[in-house]
């Protein structure tokens, strides 16, 4: 066990953890982070999606060795249930949650692309969403919601909530 250190939405944690071992496994047993889900274990399906300093990534894959020092954003540390995110109201909005398994990567996901491209035209929204795979819903939906949020706040200056 190594000690582990780095800021976890937006306050700093020191966890004892193996350097190998993955992400996902550290935010939900040892942190208590349930909101980002264990879908493949493969980063093929997007469930796990976090966004480690400024980009999406698959927490799965991502073992803690390379999180030392990093800014790590879960879907517990976007918006609240009085004040959602402007991506997860969009989404409401917009009719694209369903069964909610894929919905906090798929927030993460455009959060991620928002924040780095906050007017992102629909192919840019597809390529950001291509590693999240929803059974529920298909992807109309979802990339709408994602366009609405651009063009609602995110446009306007930033999507940071």
């Amino acid at each position: 066990m190594k000690k582990i250190s780095f800021t976890l939405n937006g306050e700093p944690v020191e966890i004892y953890a193996e350097p190998v071992e993955m992400l996902v496994d550290v935010l939900r047993d040892k942190l208590a982070l349930t909101g980002t889900k264990i879908g493949c274990r493969a980063g093929d399906c997007g469930a796990c999606t976090v966004i480690v300093n400024g980009r999406a990534v698959n927490s799965c894959l991502t073992p803690m060795g390379k999180v030392a020092g990093a800014t790590v954003e879960t879907i517990e540390g976007v918006g609240t249930p009085d004040h959602l995110h402007p991506v997860q109201q969009a989404m409401v909005d917009n009719g694209a949650v369903q069964c909610g398994f894929c919905f906090p990567g798929m927030v993460m996901s455009s959060k991620a692309l928002l924040d780095q491209n906050p007017n992102p035209d629909s192919r840019a929204i597809r390529t950001a969403l291509a590693g999240n795979i929803c059974r529920c819903t298909g992807y109309t939906k979802i990339e709408e919601a994602v366009a609405h949020a651009a063009h609602q706040c995110c446009g306007k200056g930033g999507c940071h909530d």
